[in-house]
């Protein structure tokens, strides 16, 4: 069946899809990027450590990465329409308790319980995606959806600045509770189940154990998946890290430091774009190849500055920019091959695809962590180092298994 006949048979539009997968996957970088801003402002209301606000961030990754083992067979089982649709109103109660949170330990738990409803939502949509188009198809619509998604980490951290200054620290809690409740309401009322295989032995544990080995044994899967996650990890360094690198370490101000962080973002936004021009001519495995070798130039030139003693914000910042251009072309198919050969058990690819690529990321941000020690070589060497994998995998892994075109 056409895509065009899956979307009529459910009675959905291109245009209903596009919005509802852009909404969603705003979700996550929403949760990270709009608050970053008022970070310190948290640690002085509730005089607590650096480390101790910083959980924050951390509980919400590994949360989120944990609980797509959860989520995946659930779409599968019950579908993606209710799941999606309480994801998204589970998610706009916890902002709201993260906005009333009288202490850190309540802030922490309102954050664990964004990472729930966000990645049930993230996790659903990916299904959507898979129910309704093949493979390379799906592909374009990520890169499509990621245009629009990439506004949430190009403006949030500017928002969540402005939203502080004007009303605290809570207010950027109070304004992604706003945006989760309309998109429930929205998925609520404009979403239709798209899965019309529904396993009823998908959430039995056996079963469930069975599905994700299966997935783990596609070479098709590790080959997208390492690909999605190591272009991730980098662009994680950076979100981990940058605050402290180009705010205490080069002196920039918040503001200026929201324009550098803006022009990652920018570079991303311009990357969907190329991507999607790029997926029709090239094919998604020549696609990924040709983002990571630019994501590759990238990462040299960052660490070759940094070694070479250049020691300014735009030596980080306009790496970052075609860093974040190589992430816009090479995540959208990475995530769509991860899926494509899965049919009948999307949901469960999409979680362990979800897990890895949030696991690795976590791992990458807590090094950040304990081995920032005033200069810009940690935060540097780790993103050339994460472009370098990228590269490999590329031009190994994904250039060997990375023919999905048969699965429909």
């Amino acid at each position: 069946m056409t895509s065009p006949a899956r979307l009529a048979a459910v009675g959905m539009t291109a245009p209903t899809v596009l919005t509802l997968i852009a909404g969603l996957s705003m979700l996550q970088p929403l949760s990270t990027d709009l608050y970053l801003p008022t970070l310190p402002s948290i640690a002085t209301h509730f005089d607590a450590s650096v480390s101790t606000v910083q959980w924050t961030l951390s509980v919400f990754i590994a949360v989120f990465g944990a609980w797509q083992l959860v989520a995946g067979p659930l779409t599968d089982r019950f579908g993606r329409y209710p799941l999606i649709t309480l994801g998204a109103f589970v998610y706009a109660g916890a902002s709201l308790l993260c906005m009333a949170a009288p202490s850190m330990a309540v802030l922490v738990s309102g954050r664990a319980l964004q990472a729930v409803g966000a990645c049930t939502c993230l996790v659903g949509a990916r299904g959507v995606v898979r129910d309704l188009y093949t493979p390379s198809e799906g592909a374009r619509l990520l890169a499509r959806a990621a245009t629009i998604m990439s506004f949430a980490p190009l403006l949030g951290p500017m928002i969540g600045a402005q939203l502080a200054s004007v009303a605290g620290w809570r207010a950027a809690f109070a304004a992604v509770a706003a945006f989760s409740l309309a998109l429930a309401v929205y998925a609520g009322l404009r979403l239709k189940e798209t899965n019309a295989r529904l396993n009823p032995h998908a959430f039995a544990l056996g079963p469930m154990l069975r599905t994700y080995g299966q997935v783990l044994r596609s070479p098709a899967f590790r080959a997208y998946t390492l690909a999605a996650a190591s272009t991730y990890a980098g662009l994680f360094a950076f979100i981990s890290g940058s605050s402290f690198v180009l705010m205490r370490t080069l002196g920039q101000s918040s503001t200026a430091y929201a324009f550098s962080f803006g022009t990652m973002v920018a570079g991303y936004l311009v990357g969907t774009l190329a991507c999607r021009r790029l997926l029709p001519r090239q094919g998604m495995q020549r696609t990924i190849a040709l983002g990571s070798t630019l994501q590759l130039l990238a990462g040299l030139a960052m660490a070759a500055l940094a070694i070479g003693g250049v020691h300014v914000a735009a030596a980080i910042s306009v790496p970052m920019f075609f860093y974040g251009l190589s992430h816009g072309i090479v995540q959208p198919p990475a995530q769509a091959g991860a899926v494509a050969p899965f049919p009948g058990n999307a949901g469960a690819a999409a979680a362990l695809l979800g897990l890895g690529m949030m696991l690795i990321a976590a791992c990458v941000g807590a090094w950040i962590g304990v081995s920032y020690d005033g200069t810009v070589y940690p935060l540097t060497l780790t993103i050339a180092a994460c472009s370098c994998a990228t590269a490999l995998i590329a031009f190994t892994l994904v250039r060997r298994h990375g023919d999905v075109a048969h699965h429909g």
